[in-house]
């Protein structure tokens, strides 16, 4: 465990860095802890994003992160920048002394992800990773019967990602769509989904993938499906695309066991569309109460996430999603990219 110092005494101080269109749901989650959590700081290089995050904080307002780390009391730093930008920031704010929160994925590159964990554990600071989906009702009933063994042996999961992101999502920044600071419909749009691959079914034993940018005027693929298998036998498939017509059509998750039967579907993974299990249990009847209406493909479980990183910080808690669980899922990621670029099957780890 670190040794880190917690807060105790006051509220805990937060700065973001990128107010672009991820930010603005990391505002509604810190504004909702206000009574444990202060933005302390805001930063962008560009200036009208800026402006707008000042006046819709409060909140001082910095250029760069350079000049924010120099100015702000910040306990912790977190970044909504490209996701190539997060592992020279998070290495600076690490020398600066500060905790990390960084947006998924952590990193684009297999060694900046792991440059992210070792400058945070060098400089004695917390590394944590957005993974809110993790929260959401649905998949929190999800994770539970998996761990209690109800589907036994589980022997196929699915997951499939199928929503839209038209040219001029892609034209609106010159960082979207690119290798070194966004990855595609994979890294980028399915991270998220990417996650529960490990997180719900267990270890990955190998990868086999297709990309394909078939619509978009882009550098990564807007399209790509992803054969596994796991290292308890079982097979699945990541489908994604960013070309569904006309708008976001299905976030979902299926997974076929043994004993149990369920498909999380809707846009986000937000409703409970299939629950079978052979033997009844007491949560089966939070099942209906689990599924949540969404137009957005955030879910809600931003503040929950926040309420483990204040805890953490507090000494309460461990973190649910730090550098080191960060990385699980970025391995799938890379072991993805390396498949479809060689069109070889690729086993994990990637490296002993």
């Amino acid at each position: 465990m670190s040794t880190y110092e917690v807060v105790v005494d006051r509220k805990i101080r937060v700065a973001l860095v990128g107010c672009g269109r991820i930010a603005q749901r990391h505002f509604e989650a810190i504004a909702a802890h206000g009574e444990r959590m202060e933005l302390v700081a805001v930063c962008d290089g560009d200036r009208a994003a800026l402006e707008a995050a000042t006046a819709r904080t409060g909140a001082p307002g910095y250029n760069s992160l350079t000049s924010m780390l120099d100015g702000c009391d910040a306990d912790v730093v977190l970044l909504c920048t490209p996701s190539g930008l997060h592992a020279p920031q998070t290495v600076q704010v690490a020398a600066a002394g500060r905790h990390v929160i960084t947006e998924k994925p952590m990193a684009t590159r297999w060694a900046d992800g792991k440059r992210m964990v070792e400058a945070c554990d060098a400089a004695n600071v917390r590394l944590f990773v957005v993974k809110q989906n993790r929260r959401n009702a649905t998949l929190q009933l999800l994770k539970k019967a998996v761990d209690n063994k109800r589907f036994g042996r589980i022997y196929m999961v699915n997951l499939n990602v199928f929503w839209s992101r038209p040219q001029s999502y892609y034209d609106g920044a010159r960082w979207r769509g690119t290798w070194e600071f966004d990855g595609g419909a994979l890294m980028n749009q399915a991270s998220h989904y990417v996650d529960l691959v490990d997180w719900l079914i267990g270890p990955v034993e190998s990868v086999q993938a297709y990309t394909a940018t078939l619509a978009r005027d882009i550098q990564v693929e807007d399209t790509a499906v992803v054969g596994i298998r796991w290292r308890s036998g079982a097979l699945g498939s990541i489908n994604a695309t960013m070309l569904t017509y006309p708008k976001n059509y299905e976030g979902s998750i299926t997974v076929l066991g043994e004993t149990g039967t369920v498909r999380v579907g809707g846009v986000a993974v937000n409703k409970i569309e299939h629950w079978e299990f052979a033997s009844p249990e007491p949560e089966d009847a939070q099942v209906e109460e689990a599924s949540y209406a969404t137009t957005s493909v955030y879910g809600f479980g931003h503040p929950l996430y926040y309420d483990n990183v204040i805890r953490t910080l507090r000494g309460e808690a461990e973190p649910e999603t730090d550098g080191r669980e960060g990385l699980r899922s970025l391995e799938v990621l890379i072991a993805s990219y390396l498949s479809a670029r060689d069109g070889r099957r690729v086993a994990l780890p990637l490296e002993y």
